[in-house]
C-alpha cells in the first residue's frame, strides 16, 4: 500500500512539529506541501533528511512555496510550468515509485473580475497544458493540493452563501472540469463519504467548531490509478491542533507493490 496525501499547512516555519508528527504517526509515505512561505536557503530540510526522508521543494518569502516529502526516492523534478512565465512558487512535479506526483496550490484568485482572478484562470489552463502532456508520459499520475476551488455545491457549507464568489464561481469551476475531462478523477468521490466533508475552514467566526468550510483540497487520479485506488478520506485531527493550519489533510490509499 502506497499511502499518499496532500496539506497546506499555511507556513512550514510555524507549523513543523505538526508535519513531522503527523508524517509519522499517519502511516502516510508521501506528503505533499503548500503554503510553506518559506525560501529555499530556509527550507527546514536537515528535520527531514535526518529521518531519512527524500524531499523535493521551492519557495519564497512570505508567501506560496510547496514541498515534497517522500520514503521513497524522488526523481524527475520539474518545479515550474512550463510556458508559464510566474513568480509565485507553486508547482512541483516528481515521480516516485512509478507514480508522477503534480502538487499544486493554485491561486486564490481574491475577487470574480479582479486581475488576481484572470491570473488565477490563466494559471489554470496553463496546468491543462501541463497535464495533457504528462498523462501522454505517464498512466499513473495524479494531481494534489490546494485547488482553491469547491468542485459542488456539496463541497460548500452554504452554497447559496458563497453563491457567484471566488472558489466556486461558474468559471474556476469549469476549468477544473476540464482537467478532469482529460482523464482525471477525484479521488474523494470513488468512495462513499460523510456530508459536510470539508477540507479548509476560516480561522473566523468560530467556523471550524461549526463546520462551516469548503472541500477545496483534492486529490485527482488517473484512470491507471483509479482500481489502485482503496481509499480517500480527510483527516480533520490536525485542524484542532493548537495553532493549526486553516487546512487540513487529504490522503488517499493505492494499491502499489
Amino acid at each position: 500500500m502506497l499511502n499518499i496525501a496532500s496539506w497546506n499547512v499555511n507556513s512550514l516555519k510555524v507549523r513543523l512539529p505538526q508535519v513531522l508528527d503527523w508524517f509519522e504517526s499517519s502511516d502516510t509515505d508521501v506528503l505533499a506541501l503548500q503554503e510553506t512561505k518559506v525560501t529555499d536557503e530556509n527550507f527546514p530540510a536537515e528535520a527531514f533528511l535526518e529521518k531519512g526522508y527524500h524531499i523535493a521543494y521551492i519557495g519564497q518569502k512570505t508567501y506560496n512555496g510547496v514541498a515534497v516529502i517522500s520514503k521513497h526516492p524522488i526523481e524527475d523534478v520539474v518545479d515550474a510550468l512550463p510556458d508559464f512565465v510566474d513568480e509565485q512558487k507553486r508547482f512541483l512535479a516528481v515521480t516516485i515509485k512509478g507514480i508522477r506526483v503534480v502538487n499544486v496550490y493554485v491561486p486564490n484568485g481574491a475577487a470574480v473580475d479582479t486581475d488576481k482572478y484572470v491570473y488565477k484562470l490563466a494559471w489554470l489552463d496553463a496546468l491543462n497544458q501541463f497535464l495533457q502532456t504528462e498523462l501522454q508520459k505517464h498512466s499513473k499520475l495524479l494531481v494534489l493540493g490546494d485547488f482553491n476551488i469547491a468542485p459542488e455545491d456539496r463541497d460548500v457549507h452554504d452554497p447559496k452563501a458563497w453563491e457567484g464568489s471566488v472558489l466556486v464561481s461558474a468559471p474556476e469551476r469549469k476549468a477544473l472540469s476540464d482537467l478532469l475531462a482529460l482523464g482525471l478523477t477525484d479521488s474523494f468521490r470513488l468512495f462513499e463519504q460523510e456530508e459536510e466533508s470539508y477540507s479548509w475552514w476560516d480561522y473566523r467566526q468560530a467556523n471550524f467548531r461549526r463546520n462551516r468550510g469548503l472541500r477545496i483540497d483534492l486529490i485527482l487520479i488517473s484512470e491507471a490509478l483509479n482500481a489502485l485506488c482503496q481509499a480517500s478520506t480527510i483527516n480533520v485531527e490536525p485542524r484542532k491542533n493548537e495553532r493549526p493550519s486553516d487546512h487540513t489533510p487529504v490522503k488517499i490509499s493505492l494499491h502499489c507493490d
